[in-house]
């Protein structure tokens, strides 16, 4: 059910692969809910997946750029202005990816010229999208900011690596731009910890699949799907939450405030 929370509004979305990703869910939501958007993502990732078929569903251009280079970012803002006519409502930001785990690295035994390459995708390609964005001055007043984040930014899972590392360093970013933004602009900043989902960059973890069940287990709501983190994000995105800014979200079924579960156990529910 459509509600037209975000009729007449802008946005930019990036890292919709294929349908799996939830920057996929959030694109498709957000045009349901009336927005205008741009999609955005990686040339070498445009290439391996389908993002030209959900900008035709949803009527959208697409402009690639390398979230890591100033230069794209600046061709990327400047060309979603001229092509929806306006400055900006909103902007997803939905990139990561580490290097050392691709190539099964542990977290012990990690390449840094890997690591400092994973924290420029993953982390500070946010910044690098919210300064351009001050510098071009592309963002409306009462605008508003989201990147996805995981709980292993808190706490300790092993096989997360340095994923973890680089999402801390994501959401103090939001914290302390949330901040000059929201003086300057009124504009939002935040980040929604999300449940586990069966995205392909999710689902390469190691030991994905177990990891999953035990986490659905745990919450008690069960694990939020990508469709209801969609659902979330453009909450985040409308103008009902234009009070909401410099916090890190979860939407995780409960399981971020669980510290045991009978269930996890076998044990009923009494």
């Amino acid at each position: 059910m459509a509600y037209n929370l975000l009729k007449g509004k802008k946005g930019v979305i990036s890292g919709a692969l294929d349908e799996h990703s939830i920057a996929w869910k959030v694109a498709e939501r957000c045009a349901e809910e009336g927005a205008q958007i741009v999609l955005t993502n990686a040339p070498v990732a445009m290439r391996f997946g389908k993002i030209n078929e959900l900008a035709e569903k949803i009527n959208a251009q697409v402009i690639p750029a390398d979230a890591t280079e100033v230069g794209d970012l600046e061709k990327l803002f400047q060309g979603s202005v001229d092509a929806l006519g306006g400055k900006i409502d909103f902007v997803l930001h939905s990139i990561g990816m580490s290097l050392n785990m691709r190539k099964g690295r542990t977290y012990t035994e990690l390449n840094y010229e890997h690591m400092l390459k994973t924290f420029d995708i993953s982390a500070i390609s946010f910044h690098k999208m919210m300064q351009t964005l001050w510098n071009m001055d592309a963002m409306n007043e009462h605008g508003s900011i989201v990147a996805l984040t995981y709980i292993a930014a808190q706490r300790v899972f092993p096989d997360y690596s340095e994923m973890a590392d680089a999402k801390a360093l994501l959401e103090s970013f939001a914290r302390s731009f949330g901040y000059h933004f929201g003086m300057r602009n009124k504009v939002r900043v935040n980040t929604v910890s999300q449940s586990p989902a069966w995205t392909t960059a999710g689902s390469g973890v190691k030991g994905f699949k177990e990891f999953f069940q035990y986490a659905d287990r745990m919450s008690p709501l069960g694990n939020a799907s990508a469709e209801a983190c969609a659902d979330y994000c453009l909450t985040l995105f409308s103008d009902l939450t234009r009070s909401v800014t410099m916090q890190n979200l979860y939407h995780d079924g409960g399981f971020s405030s669980m510290g045991m579960n009978p269930a996890v156990l076998g044990l009923d529910y009494e």
